[in-house]
């Protein structure tokens, strides 16, 4: 099956949710490049996120993600994963909603802690009660994500093959996701 995507599809939600390990499939099978804004950050920065977070501070990191957001939506269209916060600011999904397509990996919170709990990359989980964090995270940002034009919701017992499936299903689904099945 071939495919033809007309627009960047942005995946946006908390971290753990599987922005990059979906999006990186749905990408495979789509046949569309796959980028992620913040390995594009660190390759720009030559630093990791959790090092420009220590050195420069989450605002400096905020604006260079809106940077790079910024580019990488003028680009070839494509599968592009979004760090965690990138969808608070209003000027960032203003940029994905002319541009592009949002679409939300909405998982419960079990989910999410169960996925980031032993992660140390985490720089805004770098806290005392990381839990604590986290909650306060998906209550700001739960109604925010909830703005993204498609929801999927990003389950514990699926495969990423099977979530994989069910994103394209769900652009399908979505004319106004760009997306279509024929002649690349």
């Amino acid at each position: 099956m071939s495919y033809h995507l007309n627009k960047t599809i942005v995946l946006v939600g908390l971290m753990g949710a599987g922005k990059t390990a979906v999006g990186t499939l749905v990408a495979q099978k789509l046949g569309v490049p796959f980028l992620d804004s913040d390995h594009e950050i660190e390759k720009a920065a030559n630093m990791t996120v959790a090092e420009i977070f220590t050195r420069d501070g989450e605002p400096f990191f905020r604006a260079k993600e809106s940077q790079v957001l910024q580019r990488l939506l003028i680009g070839k269209p494509c599968i592009l994963s979004t760090g965690g916060g990138a969808y608070m600011a209003p000027e960032n999904r203003e940029m994905i909603a002319k541009s592009g397509v949002a679409l939300w990996l909405r998982a419960d919170f079990e989910l999410l802690w169960a996925r980031v709990k032993h992660k140390d990359s985490r720089p805004l989980l770098r806290t005392p009660n990381p839990r604590q964090t986290l909650t306060g995270l998906f209550e700001k940002r739960t109604p925010i994500y909830a703005q993204a034009e498609i929801t999927v919701d990003s389950l514990a017992g699926l495969s990423l093959e099977d979530m994989a499936h069910k994103v394209i299903e769900t652009l399908l689904a979505h004319p106004e996701s760009g997306v279509t099945k024929g002649a690349r």
